[in-house]
């Protein structure tokens, strides 16, 4: 954690993270998810504990028609077989023509060509947001070759430049994930020092991330709120809850367990309470 996170509970950030979760229990977002096959049971098993509502659709002829109905639709890029890297292309599409919000996470992009290509090829039709390891950020940034596999060898700080770019060039925004998220759209900057390191012991713990940002994203549509505040609210709730259950926790076993129960007992009040965070204007 950074000496110059400190916590704040009053915050405008923090109260609007919170209403926004008081908001997506109200109302489950339907939240539309194609993603990595390893982490797709953890993923749904995430966001019905959050309170959001999982559908995973992967299916060509389905997608593009699901996500014009869905609050918000994940791209994540994990496994990327033919007929899902069809569906997504479906799903995007179906996104475009009914406003729905979306998420693309470039799993382990960089060196493989099949997913780097399709990312780009993503990239370029404007998520909502994206969100990725710093390794990743840079390489859709073509600021790198990417990192080793699903793991890092970038820091936060130093995929900065590379979120600021992409968001300013797509529009989206842009959550970098590390000991401190760093979540950008292109002139504001939150950074986040919530979390905990058994999240990467986890499969799933970032993937998971991306379908909460998802569902975010949907009540924000709803309620009118900005992409950034719903995916800074996402990245607090998420973190909040990793922390309450590392320390309930005996290992990466037991962790993955306790992450689902604190999504689901974590309440708006605690959001605010817990919240370390940092705003600036870049």
């Amino acid at each position: 954690m950074s000496d110059l996170l400190r916590p704040v509970s009053d915050t405008d950030l923090a109260s609007e993270a919170a209403t926004l979760l008081a908001q997506l229990r109200a109302a489950p977002p339907l939240t539309h998810c194609i993603t990595n096959a390893v982490v797709t049971g953890f993923t749904a098993n995430v966001l019905l504990a959050l309170g959001a509502s999982p559908a995973m659709v992967d299916i060509v002829g389905e997608s593009e028609m699901f996500a014009t109905i869905a609050s918000g639709v994940l791209i994540n890029l994990g496994t990327p077989r033919p007929e899902q890297r069809a569906a997504s292309r479906e799903a995007v599409a179906g996104a475009a023509a009914a406003g729905t919000p979306w998420v693309l996470d470039p799993v382990a992009i960089g060196a493989l060509p099949v997913r780097t290509a399709l990312a780009h090829d993503l990239l370029a039709l404007r998520p909502t947001a994206i969100r990725g390891n710093p390794s990743e950020i840079l390489a859709l940034a073509g600021a790198s070759a990417g990192g080793r596999g699903v793991d890092t060898t970038d820091t936060t700080d130093a995929a900065a430049d590379a979120a600021f770019a992409l968001a300013q060039r797509h529009g989206s925004v842009v959550a970098v994930s590390g000991p401190v998220d760093l979540i950008t759209d292109g002139r504001r900057v939150i950074r986040i020092a919530n979390g905990d390191a058994l999240l990467t012991r986890v499969t799933g713990g970032g993937c998971a991330l991306g379908a909460v940002m998802a569902a975010f994203l949907g009540t924000a549509r709803a309620t009118g709120t900005d992409a950034l505040t719903a995916i800074a609210a996402a990245a607090l709730v998420y973190t909040i809850a990793a922390e309450r259950a590392a320390s309930a926790s005996a290992g990466p076993g037991s962790f993955a367990v306790a992450l689902l129960d604190a999504l689901a007992a974590v309440r708006p009040g605690d959001v605010a309470a817990a919240a370390r965070i940092e705003e600036a204007t870049r």
